[in-house]
């Protein structure tokens, strides 16, 4: 028998996997020397709910900051939501850290962006362009201002 806390476990980890799914766009937080900055970002889950990755160009803010400062947080707002719980938006955000793919992984992380957004082919194929990985900690799910359930990354 698997005890409620299990279960629940297992329903929030289907319910973030649904929605990082369903969902291609996010926004990006960083902060650089106390500034707040966000970004608009398309991003890719890669293995399961531990890791997602975005491209950006080398010249930009969000990746300045990032060198600077590795923590960063990724909210979705589940815009495609089923419509029979039009009631009821969810948003997911992963907090974690940038970090660098390891270069055996590369191509492949390359290859699931990309097959996830192919619109960015020419952005992704430019040498000024880095893919970058988020190692998620925890994501935060919240439905409503009074429903809000964490899920930490074991």
């Amino acid at each position: 028998m698997i005890d409620s806390m299990t279960q629940e476990s297992s329903e929030i980890q289907e319910t973030i996997r649904s929605v990082l799914e369903r969902n291609r766009f996010a926004v990006l937080a960083t902060q650089r020397n106390g500034q707040p900055h966000a970004s608009l970002i398309a991003f890719t889950p890669l293995e399961g709910l531990r890791f997602l990755a975005f491209a950006t160009y080398r010249d930009t803010l969000k990746y300045a900051s990032i060198r600077e400062d590795q923590r960063v947080a990724i909210l979705i707002e589940d815009r495609e939501d089923d419509d029979r719980r039009s009631d009821r938006r969810l948003v997911v955000t992963a907090v974690g850290e940038a970090i660098r793919m390891p270069e055996e992984d590369q191509q492949a992380h390359i290859a699931a962006h990309l097959a996830r957004h192919p619109e960015l082919e020419r952005f992704l194929s430019s040498p000024d362009c880095e893919l970058v990985g988020v190692a998620v900690h925890a994501y935060q799910v919240v439905s409503s201002i009074d429903d809000v359930q964490w899920y930490a990354i074991g």
